[in-house]
Formats: C-alpha cells, sequence, structure tokens
C-alpha cells in the first residue's frame, strides 16, 4: 500500500508528534507499505526520512513553541506531491492545525485518516480560541474519512468542538523491546531519578527540580538526571552548589541512546503541568521497568494507573512530587512492583500491536473506495530514503523524481 503520512509540526524540532510519525513510518516500510512523510522544515529536500515542505514559523501555544507552516508554496508543494506519489491513503496528523496536515486534507486524492494528538483544556486560553474557531474548521473535519485520537482525552478535546462524529482510539506506540532490553549508560554513582523532556513551561522541569531539592538533604546518594533541552534550562542554576552537582544535565540525545538512560535510572519523575493528551515518556520508562512518579493529568491516567504502574500526584505541586518520590525510595518493594507492573503494562502500547490496528483501518478505507492497491510500479522510480542514519534507501516513489516539485534539494 502506498501511504502518506503529513505532520503539521517542524521536523527540526523534538516532540511527540514528530517521534510519533517517524516510528510509525519505520514500522509500516518494514511491513512491506511504500511511506512516505511530508512535514515542514528548515532547509528544502529529504531530512531524516520526511520530505520538507516548507520553511515553518514558530507559534507559542498549550505551554508550548509550534512551529508551523501555511503558505501559498507549502500549498503547491503538498499538492504536487500527492499527485506525484498517487497514495492509496492519506494519514494526517492534528490536521485542524494550520499547517501541512491540514493542507493535506484540502488537496486529497484519497482517503484520509487523521490522528488528534491534542488536548486542550477550555479552561485555558488556547483552548478558548480552539473553541471560537471551531465553526471555521468543520469544513476540513468533514474531509477526513476516518478519525482517531491517541486517548480519550484527545477525543473529548476535539470531539468537544468539533461534534460527535465517531472518533476511535487508537494510542501512540512505543519501541517497548528496544527499552526493555537496552544497556545501560554509565552514570554517577547512586539513586537517579530520571526525567526527559523538552524544558518548556508544560513539561513542568521546574517542579522536578524543587522536588530534588527538597529531597536532596535526606538522600545524600540521590542523583538526577536530565535528558532533554530547552528554555527552562536554567531553573537548576539557584540550586546550592552541593545539590547543583548531582544534577546531571545530558541535554538531546539520540533516540537510539535514549533506553540506555533508563536503565541506568531507578525512578522516572514526569510532573507535565497539564496539556498533555498522552504519555509515551511514561510508556517508554515503563517499558525500562521504571516505576513512576507522574503528574495526575487526563492524558497521563489512560497510560499508569495509581498505585499500580506509578503514583499519580497533584500537577505542578513540588511538594507532592518528592512525597510520591520519597514513598519509592523508603519502599524498595513498592517501587519494585510498580516497575514490573509497568513492564506489564508498556506492552499493550507495542508498535505491533498498533500497526495491526491501521492497518486494519487504512484496509477498509480502501475497500471501501473500491481503489486498487497499488502493490508495484511499472516504470523506474526515484527513491524515497528511510529514517536511518546511514539513509538506506527506502522504496522507489516517482519517475520524475520528488526533487522537481520541491525546486532541488
Amino acid at each position: 500500500m502506498r501511504i502518506v503520512q503529513i505532520s503539521p509540526y517542524s521536523w527540526d524540532a523534538p516532540g511527540g508528534v514528530n517521534v510519533h510519525v517517524g516510528q510509525l513510518s519505520h514500522h509500516l516500510r518494514e511491513r512491506g507499505h511504500d511511506v512516505i512523510v511530508l512535514a515542514p522544515g528548515d532547509a528544502p529536500g529529504f531530512r531524516e526520512g520526511a520530505r520538507i515542505v516548507g520553511r515553518p514559523y514558530p507559534v507559542h501555544v498549550n505551554g508550548s513553541v509550534a512551529r508551523l507552516c501555511f503558505s501559498r508554496r507549502s500549498s503547491r508543494v503538498v499538492r504536487k506531491a500527492l499527485e506525484v506519489f498517487t497514495p492509496d491513503v492519506i494519514h494526517v496528523h492534528d490536521p485542524l492545525t494550520p499547517s501541512t496536515a491540514m493542507l493535506g486534507v484540502l488537496h486529497r486524492n484519497a482517503p484520509v485518516v487523521a490522528t488528534f494528538h491534542s488536548y486542550f483544556a477550555r479552561e485555558h486560553f488556547e483552548g478558548r480560541v480552539y473553541t471560537a474557531i471551531a465553526p471555521f474548521l468543520r469544513p476540513v473535519w468533514r474531509k477526513v474519512d476516518r478519525r482517531l485520537a491517541v486517548s480519550t482525552a484527545a477525543r473529548h478535546s476535539v470531539c468537544s468542538r468539533m461534534g460527535n462524529d465517531p472518533v476511535e482510539i487508537v494510542p501512540n506506540g512505543a519501541d517497548v523491546d528496544i527499552f526493555a532490553s537496552a544497556t545501560p549508560a554509565t552514570l554517577p554513582p547512586g539513586r537517579r531519578l530520571l526525567f526527559v523532556g523538552r524544558l518548556e513551561p508544560r513539561k513542568g522541569f521546574p517542579v522536578a527540580v524543587r522536588a530534588f531539592a527538597k529531597l536532596a538533604p535526606a538522600y545524600p546518594d540521590l542523583q538526577l538526571v536530565v535528558v532533554g533541552d530547552g528554555e527552562e534550562r536554567h531553573a537548576v542554576d539557584d540550586l546550592p552548589p552541593d545539590v547543583r552537582s548531582r544534577v546531571h544535565m545530558m541535554g538531546r540525545v539520540s533516540y537510539e541512546a535514549l533506553p540506555t538512560y533508563h536503565k541506568a535510572a531507578d525512578i522516572f519523575v514526569s510532573p507535565a503541568t497539564g496539556s498533555e493528551s498522552f504519555g509515551i515518556v511514561l510508556v517508554e520508562a515503563m517499558a525500562a521497568g521504571l516505576p513512576l512518579v507522574a503528574s495526575d493529568i487526563a492524558g497521563y491516567r489512560e497510560v499508569a494507573r495509581d498505585g499500580r504502574e506509578g503514583l499519580l500526584v497533584r500537577p505542578s505541586d513540588h511538594e507532592a512530587l518528592a512525597h510520591g518520590v520519597q514513598r519509592l525510595l523508603d519502599s524498595p518493594a513498592l517501587a519494585a512492583a510498580l516497575g514490573e507492573g509497568g513492564a506489564v503494562r508498556a506492552r499493550a502500547f507495542a508498535w505491533d500491536h498498533i500497526i495491526d490496528r491501521l492497518e486494519s483501518v487504512y484496509d477498509s478505507l480502501v475497500i471501501k473506495e473500491r481503489r486498487p492497491v497499488s502493490v508495484e510500479v511499472a516504470r523506474p522510480l526515484t527513491t524515497v530514503v528511510d529514517g536511518a542514519a546511514d539513509a538506506r534507501v527506502g522504496r522507489a516513489v516517482d519517475e520524475r523524481g520528488l526533487r522537481e516539485w520541491v525546486g532541488g534539494g
């Protein structure tokens, strides 16, 4: 089957949606499908498995910065890409965001599947804006053939604005086996808390720092390992020197290296402040066997259950986070039980299960449209690369070459 995946967010910026799109595309290719990814980016050409279709611009939204692309040029490029590739299915992500995924719906030439990843609380400014502009987004909503959401929180967020059309829950997938079998990274000795994520307001990194500062005097062997970077990296600057020396800022690490940090940790902390629709970082930590202390927010409750895979605590409350960590430090048996429960729970989010469900969705649309599935192409074609570091050649996609419709690169 020929499948186009379209992300609305800059391929240069790390984030859950792009990780999901990249991994989904990789696993679909492993099953023999022809897949291309379209996304915005700072420079034209192919990059890490995606075709860049336009330059993004930053938009501050939902406690983060989204880099979006909605221009005449990107519209032409997306339209041409769909004409050239002639997909059997177009899978767009967050298509109500004014960016490339929305353009994919507007220029559709095949059945469209949409996955909704975002959660906007009505009481927040962004949620009120979303509600206000919903009538203008409904024409895009109606052009979608199958609607999916990564969680009930994401489904409620979109359905409360768009209406009660059917939306199925298909959660994010994770490379469970990779996190379960990784070799531990070499880190300073002691018991280690692990934080993974962009250092931006909605991830709650300052909450983790304050909780660690509260715990540090009573637990002199305790270390805080931070994987990620962003504007809130300076939250550690005012710590006392003896506490600051036990905070290890690793910066951004490759996806291949990430599981090694999980396997070297003892407890995973995720004090997100409330705008998460899902908890892929929780799934990855559970797959590695780590007990969790995480915020009690809608998106996280569907991944980890309080007292079974982790401890869920009040969001934005460093004392509650510290108390949860303290419970696990003082009770190795509880920590072990939560870690074991998490490892079992994580299997439900393994990519094999998620791909099975998505293939069923794709197949139903192709059959409904009575479109012959593309299994081979008669003429010699230019190649699309997979996302591997060695840029191994993926499947062929068009005789004129995808470079033509983006002006080279």
